[in-house]
């Protein structure tokens, strides 16, 4: 037996081997061995040992490390307690992957690339802490920056009201106090993230937004200091030299901006394994001795004797001792139609059990149990999926030394053959160059169209969380469906009312199923109640009601005695099926559907058909998506027969039935591994491992919400042309990001050879501050007005 706990506090080798030893002098452990990167003990057990055992074990030996569960944090007093100490302890990691698997001991940023660490577990408090740090953050430095730029802007005015108040140099100075809070507090993580990245030759978005902004301000806050260093050609009119204060704090809060949209999103990716710890139920009641006692579900250890009333969930994996009950195993298999289950039968925790009592033996307990394991898969998926590298950050790679060389060629240059004071012409052109190389819509070009992207898709109900799911969806080439509730509507419905008898009518039969289906909870009765009420037949008290178990029901309806179930139920009632009649319904249950034969005064008179019916639209998207390039294929835990029919009406030629949740996982995975950009869409839990592991998961709205949480896109209808929708957004957002990068870099590269000051020799023309202002208005507006086009963007 082999349970695996999270270590807490551990900081070195050292630790890991006092870790270990520690377990492994607790009475009945076989064997334990310690991770200290994943900060894990795998104990091997001659039989269940408690955790409580371990964590006991633990606290003799001082209590300087603990022992969770999987995915547990440690409780909010022992957590404040923690000095970090040491490296790699395993507690975040860069996304980005920069060097390798290697884990950091506290948040912050990547030391290679910048990038925000991020936590291993899921740390609800954590991600909110980041969340609300760098919005509040945002706020600071949209308040300074504001005036700035009301500042800045109004040197445009004819007859500049605020000169009436005082002269320029005087709001130069205003501009340099507002300042200060957005470069050293509220943005001061750009520029440590441009050092680390120059350092490391790492080189990002953040490198020239951390170039362009650190000399733009340097450049005039030297301005205002020293005027009279600076030719005139550098000057207003009114003698003061011009600043760029306005372009650094704009460009530095428009990427605080995106940030914080960004944080928002990481901090709901682990909300699935969140809901999924909801599922479990955290307590359970015990029988011993014949006296039942309500315990905590971790209190639980195998041979427990449990009772599971009607309705509630089943606690641990186990199997049934004594009763007989329905068990809705949605979660694990996709299947709407709750299964019978009797003595000897398996159950799953996380299950729900129906409308009658039974006692069960547990035989999983803890990580072992199938919902934990879930629970495990989607944690590991989350985790494993690196976010792709922005297209922003790769032209800076290039960008950034471009402009650098062509800035020591200025400097160069002007102090070689330059005019007297050559080298004070050669150091303004060289800074010139920087300036007008950084674009402050660089900033906007992403998340701009990102935002217009994600507004149009909600408005056709298509619910993007984050930039990574619309660009990778336009790489995808690969898409796995699930059948119930993606391609079906996931919930029993009648198909069809067959008649046997000629004394009878459809109508009557109907009657009969549905007033005699009126006395029992069933799913699949309430579907037959609810089809009769659509066909607007009357439905009539039922006397003598009975449910045989396995088998029907039975009672009096109208003064007829009348049965209705399967084959047994027709020989427990003495009606004879003929051979005819066998075939009939074979015919049906070959496709998957459920067939309940009704019985009226002793013959057989006619039967109900319920299934799961394909979505009208399912075959139209299917052939949409696979005229774009797309190979589609069904996974469903539903047996074969079923997946055979629904795959036959959609022309779907490959699929596979009867897969488990590990089973979709290890499908995605080995597609992957194969080159292929795979889409999964799905709504149920048994969806949500592959779903977290897919490059792009698409849930449906209609489905649970921790396939909605482990999906990147929602489709609000559950419908499968939302997928088509989603492909033709994502398309058309990332086509649009291109163009606005485009817009963001042609005024100021334009404007390079001005700044380095190629028009002077022919017509004494220096870098004009207008140009400067004019090649930071165009590219942004230029940006702002390309993205708003998304909105007329058609994507049916």
């Amino acid at each position: 037996m082999k349970h695996t706990y999270h270590i807490h506090k551990m900081t070195c080798k050292g630790c890991r081997d006092h870790v270990a030893q520690t377990l492994s002098k607790v009475r009945g452990v076989a064997n334990a061995s310690v991770d200290l990167e994943k900060a894990q003990a795998t104990i091997e057990m001659k039989s269940h040992i408690p955790i409580e055992t371990f964590q006991k074990a633990m606290e003799q030996d001082g209590g300087k490390y603990s022992i969770h569960k999987l995915g547990e944090e440690p409780k909010t007093s022992e957590a404040k307690k923690e000095k970090p100490k040491g490296k790699e302890t395993g507690t975040f990691y860069c996304p980005m992957h920069c060097e390798g698997d290697k884990t950091y001991d506290k948040q912050g940023d990547c030391p290679v690339c910048g990038m925000d660490l991020v936590p291993l577990q899921a740390d609800a408090s954590c991600e909110e802490k980041t969340y609300k740090k760098l919005l509040n953050k945002f706020w600071i430095a949209l308040g300074f920056t504001l005036p700035i730029f009301l500042i800045a802007m109004s040197e445009m005015i004819p007859n500049n009201p605020l000169y009436d108040v005082m002269e320029q140099k005087w709001w130069n100075w205003v501009q340099f106090v507002l300042s200060i809070p957005v470069v050293f507090y509220a943005t001061w993580m750009f520029f440590e993230r441009a050092y680390k990245s120059i350092k490391t030759w790492n080189l990002n978005m953040f490198t020239l937004i951390g170039i362009g902004a650190s000399v733009a301000w340097l450049f005039s806050v030297f301005g205002i200091l020293f005027p009279d260093f600076f030719p005139a050609q550098f000057k207003t009119d009114f003698g003061a030299v011009h600043v760029y204060f306005e372009a650094a704090t704009v460009i530095l809060t428009l990427v605080l901006m995106g940030q914080v949209l960004e944080a928002r999103a990481h901090s709901k990716t682990n909300s699935a394994v969140k809901e999924l710890l909801k599922i479990a139920p955290n307590k359970a009641v015990r029988v011993v001795n014949g006296t039942e006692e309500e315990v905590a579900i971790d209190k639980i250890q195998k041979g427990d004797i449990l009772r599971v009333k009607p309705g509630e969930k089943i606690p641990v994996d186990g199997v049934i001792t004594e009763g007989n009950t329905t068990v809705d195993e949605s979660m694990i298999s996709g299947e709407p139609i709750p299964v019978d289950k009797t003595q000897d039968d398996k159950v799953s925790s996380g299950t729900i059990n129906g409308n009658q009592s039974f006692l069960m033996k547990a035989e999983k307990v803890g990580s072992e149990t199938l919902l934990s394991q879930i629970i495990h898969m989607v944690n590991d998926a989350s985790r494993s999926r690196a976010p792709i590298q922005k297209l922003a950050d790769s032209v800076s790679g290039y960008f950034v030394p471009v402009v650098v060389i062509i800035s020591v060629i200025t400097f160069a240059v002007w102090a070689i053959w330059g005019p007297e004071p050559a080298y004070v012409f050669a150091l303004v052109n060289a800074i010139a160059v920087l300036i007008i190389a950084c674009p402050c819509a660089l900033g906007l070009a992403t998340p701009m169209s990102v935002m217009v992207g994600v507004g149009k898709g909600a408005q056709n109900g298509v619910l993007i969380k984050n930039a990574e799911a619309l660009e990778k969806l336009d790489k995808v080439d690969m898409l796995i469906v699930d059948k119930t509730g993606t391609l079906t509507q996931g919930k029993p419905s009648v198909e069809k009312i067959g008649v046997f008898a000629s004394n009878f009518s459809q109508s009557d039969v109907l009657h009969f199923i549905a007033s005699l289906n009126s006395a029992s909870e069933h799913p699949l009765a309430v579907a037959t109640v609810k089809y009769g009420k659509q066909q607007k037949v009357d439905i009539s008290k039922t006397e003598n009601f009975s449910a045989v178990t396995g088998k029907g029901v039975e009672g009096s309806v109208d003064g007829k005695k009348l049965a209705l179930g399967n084959a047994k139920m027709m020989e427990y009632a003495n009606a004879t099926i003929s051979a005819d009649m066998q075939a009939e319904a074979q015919s049906f249950q070959k496709q998957g559907k459920t067939v309940s034969y009704l019985a009226i005064s002793g013959e057989v008179a006619g039967y109900v058909v319920i299934g799961d019916k394909v979505k009208a639209n399912s075959a139209k998207a299917i052939k949409a998506l696979q005229d774009k390039g797309i190979a589609v294929i069904m996974l469903t835990g539903d047996n074969h027969d079923t997946a055979q029919a629904v795959a036959n009406e959609l022309n779907l030629a490959d699929f596979k039935a009867e897969m488990l949740p590990e089973d979709k996982l290890k499908e995605v995975t080995k597609l992957q591994q194969q080159g292929k950009v795979v889409a999964m869409a799905g709504d149920g839990i048994n969806d949500a491992p592959a779903l977290a592991k897919s490059d792009v998961g698409i849930a449906m709205g209609t489905g649970t919400d921790v396939a909605i949480e482990s999906a990147m896109i929602t489709l609000v209808k559950g419908d499968l042309q939302g997928i088509v929708k989603a492909k033709n957004l994502s398309h058309a957002v990332m086509y649009n990001i291109k163009q606005n990068l485009f817009f963001a870099l042609i005024y100021n590269t334009l404007g390079i050879p001005i700044a380095a000051g190629l028009l002077y020799p022919f017509f004494g023309i220096l870098l004009s501050p207008m140009i400067a202002a004019l090649a930071m208005s165009f590219s942004s507006v230029s940006v702002i007005a390309n993205a708003l086009r998304l909105k007329t963007k058609s994507i049916n």
